[in-house]
């Protein structure tokens, strides 16, 4: 299923209070990464609407090489509770969908802007993905948002020998309950855009 549906969010949170710039250093270690996901304790009957996340100047289609697509993207908490234990990660990838067909990550360079130090910095993963944790608050206070600014590229040398369903965008991930478990939920803010030759 397509990301692009975390694309609508609900007029309500267009007058939103609370600002937070994510640029706080991330000197905690991820707690919720040994907390079951709340979608598996529930057999996927757990659904999260504290989350409402809206991304801006994700075009539909870039071109490959070494031009920069900025945009913002932003994590609303819609709920009438503090979201606790509270993490930010981006990615920029594509989804597989058959045999043969490949992720453009490994193609691909994403970065934040670290407000504090005023420089962008890169995000990538060990497997080589391009995408990591960023720096942002803990905690998520009812109505509260985290506004986060990523700029991403795609390199030449991605083999256009298939369509790329390609997407980039935030998530913000929180300890959250299903009935007595504790279990981790998640909201994105997430764009799609195709490759393409320039």
């Amino acid at each position: 299923m397509k990301l692009r549906r975390a694309l609508s969010v609900s007029a309500a949170t267009a007058a939103l209070l609370p600002v937070v710039v994510a640029a706080a250093p991330a000197s905690q270690a991820a707690p919720a990464a040994e907390i079951p996901k709340c979608s598996d304790v529930s057999n996927g009957q757990h659904h999260n609407n504290a989350l409402v996340g809206r991304s801006f100047g994700i075009p539909d289609s870039i071109t490959l090489g070494t031009h920069w697509t900025t945009y913002t993207a932003t994590l609303t908490n819609s709920s009438a509770k503090e979201l606790k234990s509270f993490e930010l990660s981006a990615k920029l990838g594509s989804y597989v969908y058959n045999e043969g067909e490949r992720d453009l990550s490994p193609y691909g360079d994403l970065q934040y802007w670290d407000t504090s130090q005023r420089a962008w910095k890169t995000l990538r993963q060990a497997d080589g993905n391009a995408g990591g944790t960023v720096p942002g608050p803990k905690t998520l206070k009812p109505r509260e948002s985290v506004h986060m600014q990523l700029r991403f590229r795609v390199s030449k040398d991605l083999p256009l020998d298939h369509n790329y369903d390609a997407f980039t965008g935030l998530t913000g991930t929180f300890i959250d309950r299903y009935r007595d478990t504790d279990c981790t939920s998640d909201g994105d803010a997430v764009g799609g855009f195709y490759p393409r030759k320039g």
